[in-house]
């Protein structure tokens, strides 16, 4: 008798946004398509949210964005996994010209199950990075989860409605704990599509 193979599966979560058309698909299409694409690669049902609109950061710097989350079960380790969601974004002429710029579609892999990666001295250095850096530095390496997930009222309500209790892997709060810390300001911003 053979013996079975078990997968390990994790769930990744991935917040989707855009905020530029492309041909005659609007942002809200784009993000549907690339929700369906990315079920078909993961080779698994995806749960999505709503659709939420979201202002555009800095503020002035474009047309409001359209973002939502989704998770997935996958075997995928977080580089193929990335390498995955950059391959979606080049189907939809995403250019990485500028820093929270305007885009057609921009996929972030939030969290990849309780992974640390690439350890809690580097994640606490990119999540306590002041804003001003934050606008120049980008990472040169997969940092999970998301440094800046806690502070993102558009990943965050998202998150709620399909993983209110995600709990995050370094603070010990649920998203929905993490999301009722944001400033009212910003959770009012993000408003269902």
């Amino acid at each position: 008798m053979g013996s079975k193979v078990t997968i390990m599966r994790t769930k990744a979560i991935i917040s989707l946004g855009g905020n530029l058309p492309l041909g005659e698909m609007s942002p809200r299409k784009i993000l549907l398509a690339a929700a369906r694409e990315l079920t078909l690669l993961m080779g698994e049902p995806c749960q999505v949210s709503r659709l939420f609109q979201t202002p555009c950061f800095p503020a002035g710097a474009g047309p409001d964005f359209v973002n939502a989350v989704l998770s997935v079960e996958t075997d995928l380790d977080p580089a193929r996994l990335l390498s995955c969601l950059h391959d979606v974004e080049q189907k939809f002429s995403r250019l990485r010209k500028q820093r929270w710029g305007t885009r057609t579609l921009d996929l972030d892999l939030i969290a990849l199950g309780e992974k640390v990666l690439p350890d809690l001295g580097v994640h606490q250095r990119w999540r306590d990075l002041p804003l001003e850096q934050q606008m120049k530095e980008t990472p040169d390496q997969l940092i999970l989860p998301h440094p800046r997930m806690q502070d993102r009222a558009f990943v965050l309500v998202p998150m709620c409605d399909i993983c209110p209790q995600w709990r995050h892997p370094i603070l010990g709060k649920t998203a929905a704990e993490l999301c009722a810390e944001l400033p009212e300001t910003d959770l009012e911003a993000v408003q269902p599509l």
